[in-house]
């Protein structure tokens, strides 16, 4: 899993060394399992293993219920890594107090104030004063969104704080704390005041825990991936529990032309709740006519709201099909009763996973060395194109291995490496079963040229037989099996195709030039073909002249 470039295979936690987290999904409705609910716990899990410090961390699927979550040694923090990796995701909606950009390096104030040119909500700023070289907070995509039973716009909508003031003609930089003033929209609690001057989203470091307490005003991050910058959020206490959310679904609004959107509806308790948090949030101004989506501390949306709505709601607004459909599973999967038991946790260190590499090295050191003796004892010059096969098959596994790596994450673990030597015997028998045809062929008489092609036909469909079967077994073992020991299966089953790819496309035209050399063509007691030492009959045609010659004497 981890190399260092295209070159190379990713080694696995057992080779590299690091920690190994096997999950698995736990749920009172089966069907609350499913394939979205999956993939959308891996962007989850990826996202906090990620937020902790850690680089070049894997997260994937195993199955239908389970998660690996691979984590390399010495990248960030492990152990908060390891503690973060299982615990059930939160979603909570939140209402919006403030919002403002972060991240923004300050800027002297432009000549000429902003004019309302936004789509987005407006507010008057916590501390009204000029309109910086920076973004508006409200300039954000997703707070031009609406949360309604239709579709309607929202009327308080402007670009940037209405209370602007005419810069003076030579003005100093702002400072970090001035420049949040001035960008900030809403009211900032008292308690959140210090806590949300220092909030630097674009910092990793400084982002909020996910874990803030759901009956307090917290601070959150929010990624605008359209604009590229981070925002801040002051928000109020939960108002309603994503528990609470009976379905969400991402669908089309033919009727009003709306585009896409994601339609909610919620249980008894979501739906009181929901009415009354809406009905407070309609007669806000902007931004806290708003309320925050949050999901593990990161605010993934903060639509407006114009009016109560209890039951079911619709966020609409500029969606792609993509957008709405993450959000969608995003509020599919914080409403669903789905939690994860840790399974297994194995840390191996890097000298341990380094020895277990060397040895598995080793190993298919010692295979491929007693292959090349035995085919040079037994084959002499024959030996030599088994020699050259074995490092043509060698050479392809590890140039795929590597492009595998690099472009699926494969990962190269201890059972790998076991199917990989596995495979030694595999393609050595292969050439096996092609020299022995051939040399059947020279027992009976025929020059090595036509034995070869002869030999052709009967070895190939040996081989194929052969690696048909090897290859069915791989797959059967990848698709029942779960952990390293589908490494040991993809390995042979890589192994076992390129060894068709290497007897079709190698091996048998290389014996094909070889027999029109001298050196075997003669059949050299070096070469492995030589018919006296294989105990050659003499050709057909010379024993049936023999026989009728004689009767002819008779």
């Amino acid at each position: 899993m981890f190399g260092t470039g295209h070159t190379t295979p990713r080694l696995g936690i057992d080779l590299a060394g690091g920690t190994s987290i096997t999950l698995t999904a736990k749920s009172d409705d089966p069907a609350a399992i499913n394939k979205d609910s999956m993939a959308t716990a891996v962007n989850i899990i990826q996202k906090r293993v990620n937020g902790s410090g850690v680089t070049e961390a894997e997260v994937q699927t195993q199955g239908s219920s389970t998660i690996i979550v691979n984590i390399p040694k010495g990248n960030g923090d492990n152990q908060e890594a390891i503690k973060k990796v299982g615990e059930t995701a939160k979603l909570y909606f939140r209402p919006v107090l403030a919002l403002a950009p972060t991240g923004v390096a300050a800027q002297p104030p432009a000549a000429t104030p902003s004019a309302a040119a936004s789509g987005a909500p407006s507010a008057t700023p916590s501390a009204g004063a000029s309109a910086a070289a920076a973004p508006s907070p409200s300039a954000s995509k997703t707070a031009g969104r609406a949360v309604t039973d239709g579709l309607k716009a929202d009327p308080t909508a402007s670009a940037t704080p209405s209370a602007a003031a005419t810069p003076s003609a030579a003005p100093s930089a702002p400072s970090a704390a001035e420049m949040t003033a001035a960008l900030t929209q809403g009211t900032v609690p008292p308690e959140l005041a210090t806590q949300f001057a220092g909030l630097d989203c674009s910092d990793p470091s400084k982002r909020l825990d996910y874990q803030s307490d759901p009956t307090k005003n917290a601070v959150a991050c929010s990624y605008d991936a359209e604009q590229g910058l981070w925002y801040k959020f002051a928000l109020g206490p939960v108002a309603v529990n994503g528990q609470d959310i009976d379905k969400a679904l991402a669908s089309f609004d033919t009727q009003q032309g709306a585009g896409w959107q994601v339609q909610l509806q919620f249980n008894g308790d979501g739906s009181k709740a929901f009415a009354a948090t809406t009905g407070q949030l309609a007669t806000q101004a902007s931004p806290a006519n708003q309320f925050a989506i949050v999901l593990d501390g990161r605010v993934v949306s903060h639509p407006y709201v114009s009016q109560s709505i209890s039951g079911s709601a619709v966020i609409s607004g500029n969606f792609t099909q993509t957008e709405a459909k993450a959000l969608a599973n995003v509020l599919s999967f914080g409403a669903l009763p789905l939690t994860f038991e840790t399974s297994d946790v194995t840390t191996v260190s890097p000298q341990l996973g380094g020895d277990q590499l060397k040895a598995g090295l080793v190993a298919g050191g010692i295979g491929m060395l007693l292959v090349v003796l035995y085919s040079l004892v037994y084959y002499r010059g024959l030996g030599l194109v088994s020699i050259a096969g074995l490092v043509v098959s060698a050479a392809l596994t590890y140039a795929i291995m590597s492009l595998l790596g690099a472009g699926i994450g494969f990962a190269l673990n201890l059972p790998a490496v076991c199917g990989a030597i596995v495979a030694i015997g595999i393609t050595a028998d292969s050439f096996i079963v092609y020299f022995e045809r051939i040399r059947d062929e020279v027992r009976d008489g025929a020059p090595l040229r036509p034995a070869v092609q002869r030999a052709w036909p009967r070895a190939r469909r040996t081989i194929l037989v052969s690696d048909f079967v090897s290859f069915l077994c791989a797959a059967v073992l990848y698709l029942v099996s779960v952990g390293k020991v589908q490494g040991f299966a993809f390995t042979l089953g890589l192994t076992t195709a390129l060894d068709v790819v290497v007897i079709f496309l190698f091996t048998k035209p290389l014996i094909t030039l070889l027999a029109r050399t001298k050196f075997f063509a003669e059949g050299h007691k070096w070469s492995g073909l030589d018919p006296k030492r294989l105990g050659a009959r003499p050709p057909v045609r010379g024993r049936r002249r023999t026989s009728a010659t004689a009767a002819k004497e008779v």
